[in-house]
């Protein structure tokens, strides 16, 4: 299918400033229809919600349409959706809760593959865990460990959807089998993978799916979407006063609801990334497809071109992967690549990026770790000739 890179660029007022945006792993800029969708929601006039006037009626608009909308994009129900300020401060939420029920010698499985926001807050839970390995030369998560990690004292198993730092895509579905198979409850980070392709939380095995807007051309705003009826089991801190329905009992505080005008406005953009017809859920499908397949080309130039400099290491050759690079410079700390590049308009990042566990088994987190770039749908051929002319130039 063809990609129309030049109207999807031309939708995102920051890229006019003319530098690569090769950071978006960390956070995508946003497109114009975001930006008028908050300002619209503040301009109309909001108020809390509940409320018998009609700027409190416009805000439970707002948040029912970001459920809905949330829901369309990785296959949930609306009324699963847990919004928040982001992923980790929700998942350290649902950690809490959960836990409640684990008592002495129960075990959730983690992977060292994992951000750390879906590792720390179940460390600190006080359960037993057991450790999935990431293999230090493929960056892959192989599957066959999880048979002797998941067991009869397993209540979770915690794994990423994708590595935000190599792009690895394990093979989720077998995994959450394995734990499904053991009565255990799953936790699936999709912060890194919603940006990169088509989501099925159902297909994948997801209990829980996180995600967060910001990664996909939206506002800082994360969400977790579970089955309505599982969140009816669980029991989080919350106020007295406050709602005990699902799945506002999980929402502490009054949410930031132009932002949440946002979230939906950035999904629609999303689902009008390439041409169709349907129901939102299958234009995002399509469109979604589109920008894989359009991210991985021109990722295939870029790895190509690293790899052929004898100056550069590359982390990790997983077969399924989002298109996203992690590597090294001969001689140069990653900060100093980072600002090499970014004296040259190519904006990246460098350090850990909350891969604690992980790079800390590559063996490179004492030394500053390495050097990220990330392709998303709005990046073009002369962003990754930039980045490449600029490492290039490194090795003289």
């Amino acid at each position: 299918m063809h990609f129309p890179i030049e109207s999807v660029r031309s939708a995102y007022p920051a890229l006019a400033d003319g530098h690569a945006y090769l950071d978006g792993a960390a956070g995508t800029q946003v497109p114009q229809a975001v930006i008028d969708a908050i300002a619209g929601a503040y301009r109309a006039g909001l108020g809390n919600v509940g409320g018998a006037f009609p700027a409190s009626h416009r805000s439970d608009a707002i948040v029912a349409a970001c459920r809905a909308a949330v829901a369309d994009l990785v296959g949930g129900h609306p009324d699963g959706v847990v919004l928040g300020p982001n992923m980790t401060t929700l998942t350290y939420r649902l950690a809490g809760a959960l836990s409640r029920e684990w008592g002495p010698g129960d075990e959730v499985v983690l992977s060292r593959l994992d951000h750390d926001a879906n590792v720390r807050p179940w460390v600190q839970t006080g359960a037993t865990i057991r450790w999935a390995e990431a293999d230090p030369v493929t960056g892959e998560l192989p599957v066959e460990q999880y048979r002797e990690l998941i067991g009869e004292r397993t209540r979770l198993v915690a794994v990423t959807a994708a590595s935000n730092v190599l792009g690895t895509r394990p093979d989720v579905a077998a995994i959450t089998a394995l734990a499904h198979r053991a009565g255990a409850l799953t936790y699936v980070d999709g912060v890194h993978a919603t940006a990169h392709g088509p989501v099925d939380m159902r297909a994948l095995g997801a209990d829980f799916y996180a995600t967060s807007a910001y990664k996909w051309s939206g506002p800082h705003i994360g969400a977790v979407v579970a089955d309505p009826a599982l969140l009816e089991t669980v029991r989080p801190d919350k106020l007295a006063s406050s709602s005990d329905t699902v799945p506002e009992r999980f929402e502490r505080g009054t949410a930031a609801f132009a932002d949440l005008a946002g979230v939906t406005a950035a999904v629609d953009h999303l689902a009008a990334l390439a041409p169709g017809t349907g129901t939102r859920r299958e234009r995002l499908l399509a469109s979604m497809t589109a920008a894989e397949e359009h991210e991985l080309a021109l990722f295939g130039v870029l790895l190509a071109g690293l790899e052929t400099m004898p100056h550069v290491t590359v982390y990790g050759k997983p077969a399924r992967r989002t298109a996203t690079a992690y590597f090294t410079v001969a001689g140069r700390t990653p900060l100093e690549v980072a600002e090499h590049l970014a004296a040259r308009g190519v904006n990246v990042w460098n350090g850990h990026n909350y891969a604690w566990e992980l790079t800390a088994v590559l063996g490179i987190r004492d030394a500053g770790s390495a050097v990220r770039a990330g392709l998303v749908h709005y990046n073009d051929r002369s962003d990754v000739d930039r980045l490449l002319e600029g490492v290039a130039g490194l090795g003289s």
